[in-house]
């Protein structure tokens, strides 16, 4: 039996509270960055892919970092695909500005691996919050998989840290709304030799006027990739308006007549 002299309770309640912030601190990624010209619309906000493309690069050092990026996978035969991305943004990022991405894998829902992000100004103020689902997919089969040979715990000891405390929303069908056809072309690709997954992000925004565009910025994103899309492959955008801020999207591959993917933006 282990003696605890009086008044050492409280140390080893204060040793284990150490203990938990400093594999907290082990697991969650501060990456800085600066908005450049090239990441702005006309109006020097920040555009909503070159946004979510911070959260991915985060996403890819933080899984770099803990052992489990792209080499880690490639072991096994395995790649990650963005699945899901909700993203809250209370104050969009201008030109000049800096921001800090905080990142951190939160927990395992079935095949799908979540991961939450904060971000922040320069005071420190939280501009924006997010989270997401990825799938570690088989490079031969094309099916997601659950990664071997990690410490379980990696994925699930930050479950109750959330950046949007709900899961990455699943979105429904869009069965009717306004056709915009959408031609691939090769800087729509990424190194998986797919559409990366900003440029669906652009392509819905991309279904608006410059007018709207001047009066409207994001509050909201929600996005699912549902099937990727391959070169030469076209796409058919359905846009509907759900309400008068509130948009749903539904992507088509017309070669294939899948469902590539959907969104929803509210602004």
């Amino acid at each position: 039996m282990i003696r605890i002299e009086p008044g050492s309770f409280f140390f080893v309640l204060n040793a284990l509270f150490l203990m938990d912030k400093q594999t907290e601190n082990n697991l969650t990624l501060f990456s800085p960055y600066k908005i450049t010209s090239a990441e702005t619309d006309m109006y020097t906000r920040i555009r909503s892919g070159a946004l979510i493309n911070l959260l991915i690069q985060s996403a890819i050092n933080s899984a770099d970092s803990l052992g489990f990026g792209f080499k880690g996978l490639k072991k096994q035969q395995l790649f990650w695909v963005l699945s899901r991305l909700t993203i809250e943004i209370y104050e969009p990022l201008k030109w000049h500005q800096e921001t800090v991405v905080e990142t951190w894998p939160k927990t395992v829902e079935g095949l799908l691996y979540t991961r939450d992000f904060i971000l922040r100004d320069k005071d420190k103020n939280i501009i924006a919050r997010a989270t997401s689902g990825w799938l570690a997919i088989d490079t031969e089969t094309h099916k997601p998989k659950i990664i071997d040979g990690l410490q379980a715990e990696l994925f699930v000891y930050l479950k109750d840290k959330h950046g949007i405390n709900e899961s990455p929303e699943k979105l429904p069908p869009v069965h009717q709304g306004d056709l915009f056809p959408v031609h691939t072309g090769y800087f729509d690709y990424d190194m998986n030799r797919h559409v990366t997954s900003t440029r669906y992000i652009d392509w819905m925004m991309d279904t608006f006027t410059v007018g709207f565009h001047a009066k409207n910025f994001p509050k909201r994103i929600s996005v699912n990739f549902m099937k990727e899309t391959m070169p030469g492959d076209s796409i058919q955008i359905m846009r509907h308006a759900n309400n008068e801020t509130q948009y749903a999207f539904e992507g088509t591959n017309l070669m294939h007549k899948t469902v590539a993917f959907r969104g929803k933006i509210d602004f």
